[in-house]
């Protein structure tokens, strides 16, 4: 289960615990709702009957309709639980005991609109429940296989819209192992970048984010040396570099024409840049951070003719960089032991 799913699990897991907390203890417990202000629309059916009988027996000692209307003032539906009970009352003189009062409230007494309304008032609420529980369950459901029982392969397609990205290039979501610590390596985005002669400001750089949108670092390939005078720049080498948000480091490696290479005072000059690498065709240069991995792929090279030394500068220049997140637990980074170490002089 890699750090998200865990995260989710204890973000469900803290939800229930704190719902059924408010609900059993601060709600059925310590603070309770209290009622106030309750009508009689407001009892259980059984009492509501014994209301009606009160009320309909009251009026038949006093023949008071004012005091029938006030009590049922804030029941505008009474006539309809009224009229259910008369229709269902055992003897004849208490059925005619609820119509009157019945006829007192509505006027017209115990219709069959009035009867038909009855019905649909006493109609029971089981089925809005039972409907309402399943709905629970199927998204208590849902959740529990999410976050719980989710095989690692049904992740989301991380494939990050990026603006360098190969159009309809696409990667594998299954996780592939990158090295013998059993650190898994999560494919997240491609990019290309390209360099013809006479680019003399070429820099380029991509945003590194996960499926979620997450920004997890930066990436990119730029001039690092020139040789000679003329114009446009002859470029010699190129560094490609990556930088991860999880890391205080941000590692660089210097691609390195023939001669460059071979030229032990370039290369004594670009050594405090980073890792001298010797450009060629297909080769792959890999960079790596705490939660990072680049895999930079030279696709394309071709050395530029003149009055320079042969295969000491580019002409045109194409890397594929491929961008991998490692899943794991991965401790913050150590950015006052670096900036001891580099005191520390």
């Amino acid at each position: 289960m890699d750090m998200l799913q865990r995260r989710s699990v204890i973000a469900v897991i803290a939800f229930i615990v704190g719902f059924a907390i408010g609900l059993f203890i601060f709600g059925w417990n310590l603070t309770p709702l209290e009622f106030t202000g309750a009508g009689p629309q407001d009892l259980l059916p059984r009492y509501q009957e014994a209301y009606i009988r009160s009320v309909a027996d009251l009026y038949s000692h006093d023949l008071n309709q004012e005091r029938v209307r006030e009590a049922f003032d804030i029941w505008p539906e009474a006539p309809a639980a009224i009229c259910r009970m008369a229709s269902a009352a055992p003897t004849q003189p208490e059925a005619e005991r609820l119509t009157t009062i019945a006829l007192i409230l509505n006027g017209v007494g115990c219709t069959p609109e009035v009867e038909g309304a009855a019905e649909e008032e006493g109609g029971s609420n089981l089925p809005l429940l039972c409907g309402l529980l399943l709905l629970a369950l199927l998204v208590l459901g849902g959740l529990y296989y999410f976050f719980v029982r989710r095989p690692a392969g049904d992740d989301f397609d991380p494939r990050p819209t990026a603006v360098g990205s190969i159009p309809g290039e696409t990667f594998s979501a299954t996780p592939e192992t990158m090295d013998d610590d059993d650190v898994v390596a999560t494919p997240i985005a491609r990019f290309e970048t390209r360099y013809s002669r006479g680019h003399d400001t070429y820099d380029d750089s991509f945003s590194i984010e996960n499926a979620h949108g997450e920004f997890l670092g930066e990436c990119g390939v730029g001039i690092s040396e020139t040789i000679g005078m003329d114009a446009p720049k002859n470029v010699t080498a190129f560094e490609v570099w990556l930088f991860d948000k999880n890391d205080i480091r941000t590692v660089t490696k210097v691609i390195m024409s023939e001669h460059a290479y071979n030229d032990q005072a370039i290369r004594a000059k670009l050594a405090p840049k980073g890792e001298p690498v010797l450009a060629r065709e297909n080769e792959t240069i890999v960079l790596e951070t705490a939660t990072l991995i680049i895999n930079a792929e030279i696709t394309e090279l071709t050395y530029g003719t003149g009055s320079l030394e042969p295969q000491s500068f580019f002409e045109h220049f194409t890397v594929e960089l491929s961008a991998w997140a490692k899943e794991g637990d991965f401790d913050e980074p150590d950015v006052q032991g670096h900036i001891d170490q580099m005191l520390d002089f």
